[in-house]
């Protein structure tokens, strides 16, 4: 039986232990998470040799392998908070009891002395009064004059800033913070001590018999992965969109159902004439389906 390989796979990261991410706390074997938004996933092994070599010409006589290495790629095509927290290594932040300081920039108009920031802020948000705010005037096309206005506070409503009034009809840049409540955002907390984890991945895609032309189910286990910390985010105006991808280090580890060898990864490609069968129904009726033309 041979088969050909045209398929991307759907893979499930399953915690190998107890493992918080943000509010969440996940049990051995639970997936933490399901990638089935992948453009492409691919399964690399490597090995080193070294040689024995003599003679005349110093040929190769008898070769040695060793330091065999496992390394699976998924490059997925969009990214969830706990996506990036499994990648990255990051923190999740999400405590609906506590607020958030988001940072936010916005071009008015003062007139009779005052700023007006509602149209950029929630029904329930108000600028954040305990954050430095900067004033700067603005030239007709939007770029900065280096003059900041320095007598801007919040006003009660929390919505605007009073300035004096010798500043009407200018034009400013307001830089400031706006207080959120958690529960509306995810904080992703980058630091120099965590790291991306280790996980059991399955992977489930489809391999193509070359006899019947039948697409069989395929299975792929790594059973004790790490993944890798490194990441790219590409952010541009033009081009193709940013892909995330998951580098991942296979190691030896037992499967679910055998605990009695190592391995770095197992496939198994399903003969199920069940699984890959369709069974159609015409919506037209046909000559020979009992119905009469």
């Amino acid at each position: 039986m041979k088969f050909g390989v045209r398929e991307i796979c759907n893979v499930v990261f399953k915690a190998k232990n107890a493992t918080k991410i943000g509010n969440s706390t996940f049990k051995a074997g639970q997936p933490v998470l399901y990638i089935d938004t992948a453009k492409t996933s691919t399964i690399e092994g490597a090995a080193t040799t070294v040689y024995a070599q003599g003679g005349r010409g110093n040929t190769r006589l008898i070769a040695w392998e060793g330091e065999k290495t496992l390394t699976f790629t998924v490059e997925d095509a969009l990214l969830s908070p706990i996506g990036f927290s499994v990648l990255s290594g990051a923190g999740l932040f999400n405590d609906a009891e506590q607020d958030v300081h988001v940072h936010t920039t916005s071009t008015a108009m003062v007139i009779n002395g005052k700023i007006d920031l509602s149209f950029v802020l929630g029904e329930t948000e108000k600028i954040d009064s305990s954050a430095t705010i900067f004033v700067s005037e603005t030239e007709e096309d939007g770029s900065l004059t280096g003059t900041l206005i320095e007598d801007a506070t919040v006003a009660l409503d929390g919505k605007s800033l009073t300035v004096d009034p010798e500043h009407n009809d200018k034009t400013v840049l307001v830089d400031f913070y706006i207080t959120k409540k958690a529960s509306n955002a995810m904080e992703l907390q980058i630091d120099a001590e965590n790291f991306a984890g280790y996980y059991y991945v399955e992977a489930s895609t489809l391999f193509r018999d070359q006899a019947t032309g039948r697409d069989l189910p395929a299975e792929i286990t790594l059973p004790n992965v790490k993944i890798q910390s490194n990441f790219t985010f590409s952010m541009a105006a033009t081009g193709d969109p940013s892909t995330f991808t998951f580098t991942m280090d296979a190691f030896p580890g037992y499967t679910y159902f055998n605990k009695t060898k190592k391995v770095l990864c197992v496939m198994q490609v399903i003969d199920d004439s069940e699984a890959t069968s369709a069974e159609l129904e015409s919506v037209m009726k046909h000559p020979g389906d009992g119905e009469s033309i």
